[in-house]
């Protein structure tokens, strides 16, 4: 595993490990999933992730998930589940990933596979960047203790390159304090609007999630993000 994906699932499984059983139940930061869910729905992609890499790297193309409604409806079993249980799952999943992505760069360059049958074709040189996104974020999601200004600064220049790398909507500058620099999100010119904060709350921002006042806009209306 990447140095950055393995420390943020320690980080992850330390907030995971040290959550009462009781405060499972308490609402998330992602619409219609209880703490148990992000967690579950952690647990799940790591073996979803992993076992289509790990599908190439023995000759069997495997999908990441058998469909969407599948998917949801794993979640949903999962996240009802007693904690022990899922706290369980996410350490033997983390366990695996770990172990696949020690041998993703095996596989040729322009490797992919499904998520669903039919569905978007992934590269399995980008499963690093795509689990650490999903630990990291939807690690702040679980609002217990652990936020998006706890993610290292590279981590969020890496969301931000990412994200502004495949923004679709209104052109708009994200203009990071702590780094000195900026990061275009389509065409920009001189109207297009600025917004200003630290590297994380940017990167939060440009996840579609609220950055709390933490960041400001030029034009005095905080632009909408696609949320992911």
């Amino acid at each position: 595993m990447t140095p950055p994906v393995a420390a943020a699932t320690d980080r992850l499984l330390h907030t995971v490990d040290h959550l009462p059983d009781d405060e499972w139940g308490a609402e998330s930061g992602c619409a219609g999933w209880t703490r148990g869910h992000v967690i579950a729905h952690l647990a799940l992609n790591a073996e979803g992730l992993g076992g289509a890499v790990r599908g190439l790297l023995d000759g069997v193309p495997t999908l990441m998930y058998l469909s969407n409604e599948a998917r949801d409806a794993d979640i949903a079993a999962l996240g009802a589940a007693e904690p022990d249980e899922v706290r369980e799952r996410l350490r033997t999943s983390s366990a695996f990933i770990a172990a696949v992505l020690d041998e993703v760069q095996a596989l040729p360059a322009d490797a992919t596979f499904e998520r669903t049958p039919g569905g978007i074709r992934m590269r399995a040189h980008d499963v690093p960047r795509l689990r650490l996104r999903e630990v990291e974020i939807h690690h702040a999601d679980l609002r217990a203790g652990y936020t998006h200004a706890d993610w290292p600064t590279e981590t969020a220049a890496q969301f931000l390159e990412h994200d502004a790398g495949r923004h679709a909507g209104p052109p708009v500058v994200a203009r990071a304090t702590d780094l000195g620099r900026t990061f275009a999100f389509g065409e920009a010119d001189q109207h297009t609007p600025v917004v200003t904060g630290t590297a994380s709350a940017l990167a939060w921002w440009a996840t579609g999630r609220d950055p709390g006042g933490l960041v400001t806009s030029s034009t005095g209306t905080l632009p909408t993000m696609e949320g992911r």
